[in-house]
């Protein structure tokens, strides 16, 4: 075997062994051809031949490729549910590369390798092709809408001669302005002085070391001086140098289609000027029922009704009230449209099933999904199942899923590839995670109609109240090909906004209100539903993390956020860290925990109250969490309230301080602080050991909301932090039943 794919796998972090690295390599600059190739080969040799535009003789030049380390795709897991997915990554193979000389513009590469395997054998792939491309002026491509920043003489293209492939411009930065947004950013608020790009992914755990992110936006806010934003208006990869290279600009470089046309659009004003601007164009929320505000839980294991409903139990017993439970653990985990255990007929053309299509064993895993949804409907609970918008082929497939996958192939509803031969095939999931599956095209609306369907009795006639739509990033490659006709490039990073939308649309159409929970998206994802951060260890620094995402989702029109309260990942957080966390998520828009699975090892790693305490043996969790929870039921009211005035008046619900101090300095150097809606500024505790936090309280008049303490703006003050509590300031002028509820227990 030998093989070579010239995009490689679409990884954007990673160059693959197989393929030509740049995929557009630049004239005057070399590429790097890279082959597989099975242990029975023994060399490997290739031949580059040049063929000149200007009809000059083509030059051949033969290929010397030596033998390198083969990549798996550049991931590196720590164990966990990824981890046996990755090791069926490994390969036994081996790499080979070869180095091209200086490449010219003005005509076209070809070129193919040889494999020589011992014994003899010859084996040869097919010709390949590229063009090496060169920057040029291309001030007539971009579109600058609004007030342009556009610094002259920056814009340029690059042309291979028969199409471009990239722009770039730089907009001007002025001294003391701040760069935020940039949709769910983990490492920092502020972006001046680093890198970053706008593209889909996938990062499992330490998002904030990594700079990658699921929910990426190429939209910015730039603060500090007269006010301004800007918005690429692209759903294709975008890479932002925010002043590291040159601290008086910011340099962007984006994809583009084949002539280039590239638009920026520019907003004036303050922060919440530039987001209405940009929401105008991007969508804004949906406002969601006030139950969406109370706690949620979940827990990886929490696998058969008997466990949900244990766990339910506990929450009643040890007086925390919970307001949504999602269960992950709850399907076939092969059609994720059938409860485990279930029995039924297949339906050999792929039609759904309705409940009298089931039958639910008494002695099952779930012996009555109906009657457990009932249950918990009267206790208050809304119920929420996981969903995977793939159809797996690893087990080769049976049953229904095997049904499923003949009929979404005759029904022409998946993403597709070319085949060696350019012509369409279904797109395989290139992805760690669920390796090799058929991919809906939930963009296309026949397509996501013909997927939800199959999920409609769950919504109709069991009483499911929303959908934990998850692992929205498995779109890998420019070249996948959508059934609008559009290819990757350009579609990839809009396949998390259309998933979260398919869902909706089948809750809405069921006369619910339309509750996903998300943690990829992009623009236009603001429109659809809730997102958490994703998943994360539970440590201090995934803490802080989080609550960066928190607050750069929030600036770039992201309502109804939260995260995996202290980490989902791992061994379980320590007391202080889950209770400061837990303090924390009272005062942000979804508060939820959830634990990863753990193969039903013992001691259990759930991330349940009851069992923190056990575990830790420290007597405050419970009996905290039970406040601290008491204290978020008394504040859904307000938290409902004002969330209806941020879609009203494009406000965050959670929102950086600089929303409304954009002059001042010290909003940038304090530690995570934010307000939460209209009255309450919420400082957390991120740091371990503490029990007294400085806090800076902006212009205005304040007041302690835990024990009335009025204190004037404009200063840092520090105050007492116990471990229960993060220090919480009322604006002058909040009323006085807000208030109450700090006091009332």
């Amino acid at each position: 075997m030998i093989r070579h794919r010239p995009a490689g796998s679409g990884h954007p972090y990673s160059v693959d062994t197989e393929q030509r690295w740049p995929v557009v390599p630049e004239a005057g600059a070399t590429a790097t051809l890279g082959v597989r190739a099975d242990a029975s080969v023994d060399h490997v040799t290739g031949e580059l031949v040049w063929m000149p535009d200007s009809g000059a003789p083509a030059v051949s030049t033969p290929l010397v490729l030596e033998r390198v380390a083969t990549t798996s795709r550049g991931r590196v897991t720590d164990g966990g549910h990824l981890a046996s997915a990755q090791a069926r990554l490994a390969r036994a193979a081996g790499g080979w590369r070869a180095i091209t000389p200086a490449l010219e513009a003005g005509g076209a590469y070809r070129y193919r390798f040889t494999a020589h395997h011992v014994g003899g054998r010859i084996e040869r792939t097919r010709w390949f092709a590229f063009r090496a491309a060169s920057w040029r002026p291309g001030e007539d491509v971009l579109t600058a809408v609004g007030r342009s920043r556009v610094l002259p003489g920056t814009v340029s293209v690059l042309d291979d001669g028969r199409r471009i492939h990239r722009l770039r411009f730089s907009l001007a930065l002025a001294e003391g302005e701040h760069v935020s947004g940039f949709g769910e950013r983990y490492d920092v608020i502020d972006h001046v002085g680093e890198e970053l790009d706008s593209v889909v992914f996938e990062q499992y755990k330490s998002q904030g070391a990594e700079r990658k992110t699921y929910l990426p936006m190429p939209f910015a806010h730039v603060v500090g001086g007269e006010g301004w934003g800007f918005h690429v208006e692209s759903s294709r990869r975008v890479w932002f140098d925010v002043g590291r290279s040159d601290p008086r600009a910011i340099s962007i470089e984006a994809e583009t289609a084949e002539d280039g046309a590239l638009a920026v659009r520019f907003f004036d004003g303050d922060p919440v000027a530039v987001l209405r601007g940009f929401l105008d164009g991007a969508g804004r929320a949906d406002e969601l029922p006030d139950w969406v505000f109370r706690l949620w839980a979940s827990g990886n294991e929490w696998n058969t009704q008997a466990e949900v409903m244990r766990q339910v139990d506990l929450h009643r017993d040890h007086g925390i009230p919970v307001g949504s439970v999602v269960i992950e653990a709850w399907s076939d985990e092969s059609t994720f449209t059938a409860f485990r255990d279930a029995r039924y007929a297949v339906t050999e053309d792929g039609a759904p099933h309705r409940l009298a299509d089931f039958e639910f064993p008494a002695d099952g895993a779930w012996p009555d999904p109906k009657g457990m949804a009932d249950e918990l409907h009267a206790r208050g609970i809304r119920l929420h199942l996981w969903q995977i918008p793939l159809l797996k082929r690893r087990p080769h497939p049976s049953g229904q899923l095997a049904a499923d996958a003949r009929a979404a192939i005759r029904e022409n509803v998946l993403i597709a590839e070319p085949d060696p031969a350019g012509k369409p095939r279904p797109y395989r999931n290139r992805g760690w995670w669920f390796p090799l599956s058929l991919m809906p095209d939930l963009t296309d609306a026949r397509a996501a109609k013909w997927w939800t369907e199959k999920r409609r009795y769950l919504v109709e006639e069991i009483g499911v109240d929303g959908f934990k739509t998850d692992g929205g990033e498995h779109a890998w490659g420019a070249e996948l090909i959508y059934l609008d006709g559009r290819r990757g490039d350009e579609k990839n990073n809009t396949f998390p906004v259309g998933y979260a939308a398919a869902y909706g649309e089948l809750l809405r159409s069921a006369g619910k209100a339309p509750v996903t929970f998300s943690r990829a998206g992009f623009t236009g994802s603001q429109a659809h539903g809730a997102f958490w951060a994703g998943d994360e260890n539970s440590t201090w620094d995934a803490f802080r993390w989080s609550l960066n995402a928190g607050l750069s989702a929030a600036a770039s029109g992201i309502v109804y956020w939260g995260w995996d309260i202290a980490g989902f990942s791992g061994d379980i957080p320590s007391a202080e860290l889950y209770l400061r966390a837990m303090a924390a998520s009272a005062f942000v828009p979804i508060m939820q925990y959830h634990s990863e699975f753990n193969h039903h090892r013992s001691p259990s790693r759930d991330r349940t109250p009851w069992n923190i305490a056990e575990r830790t043996g420290d007597e405050r969790v419970l009996p905290l969490v039970r406040d601290i929870v008491g204290l978020r039921e008394r504040l859904v009211p307000y938290l409902a309230e004002q969330a209806a005035e941020t879609i009203r008046t494009d406000r965050p619900l959670m929102r950086p301080l600089y929303f409304d101090h954009p002059r001042d300095p010290e909003v940038w150097r304090c530690g995570p602080q934010w307000m939460l809606g209209s009255d309450l500024l919420v400082a957390a505790v991120v740091d371990p050991a503490v029990s007294r936090v400085k806090v800076y309280l902006p212009a205005g008049r304040w007041t302690d909301a835990w024990t009335g303490a009025a204190y004037a703006g404009g200063e840092t003050v520090e105050v007492d932090a116990p471990i229960g509590r993060v220090p919480v300031f009322a604006r002058s002028g909040a009323p006085a039943q807000l208030l109450s509820v700090f006091t009332t227990g």
